[in-house]
């Protein structure tokens, strides 16, 4: 007989991956390199961008949003990244999650349609956060 997860399921392992039930922290990176992640992917292997103007965004754990359902979906609100110069040329390939605590890497992706590359005074990337199990 197959494994079967129920929502409920679903939510309680959803909502420890980005540390809602232990109250820790995640915090949102954005990576230069042209990398593409695999499951043997540490944080050490994506290097944090570095245009005019970007900080990393800490996630607070508690305003995570779970939407049960077939299949249940765990989001966060879209965080945006903003250049605060020009003549930039900085080619930006995907985000990362880190704990903020440990700094271990959570999940990776890289952009289907990047790189983005930040060039002016106020050019922006946008992110969605959203994991869902079905």
């Amino acid at each position: 007989m197959a494994l079967v997860v129920p929502n409920v399921g679903e939510q309680i392992g959803l909502e420890a991956l980005v540390g809602k039930t232990a109250g820790q922290n995640l915090v949102l990176k954005l990576f230069k390199n042209n990398y593409t992640p695999v499951e043997a992917t540490t944080a050490s292997d994506l290097t944090v961008a570095d245009f005019t103007g970007y900080s990393n965004i800490t996630l607070t754990a508690a305003s995570w949003t779970y939407t049960a359902g077939d299949p249940g979906t765990l989001a966060y609100a879209q965080q945006t990244f903003t250049s605060s110069a020009g003549s930039q040329s900085s080619a930006v390939y995907g985000y990362y999650l880190v704990q903020v605590t440990s700094g271990t890497l959570v999940w990776a992706e890289r952009f289907t349609d990047g790189p983005y590359t930040i060039v002016n005074n106020g050019d922006t990337i946008k992110v969605t956060l959203q994991i869902t199990l079905a």
